[in-house]
């Protein structure tokens, strides 16, 4: 007996299940809840060209922060 081929179209889901009836999904209703429990940030495509992993843009970021404290911290004048 042949198995019976999946073709380019195929999702993955039965036809028993049609989605079309199924009532109360509501899209992104869990969004802001995601988004407030994590730190993850979208790079633009030229910047994370910039950088091959996310330890090398921690090291950037520190360096970052560390220039902007030093310039932040008011002189004596003499």
């Amino acid at each position: 007996m042949k198995k019976a081929t999946r073709s380019d179209a195929d999702d993955g889901f039965r036809a028993e299940y049609d989605f079309s009836k199924m009532k109360g999904g509501v899209r992104g209703k869990y969004y802001r809840r995601f988004r407030a429990g994590t730190n993850l940030a979208l790079l633009a495509p030229d910047v994370a060209k910039a950088f091959p992993n996310d330890e090398a843009v921690n090291d950037a970021l520190r360096v970052l922060i560390k220039v902007a404290q030093t310039q932040a911290k008011p002189r004596l004048s003499s």
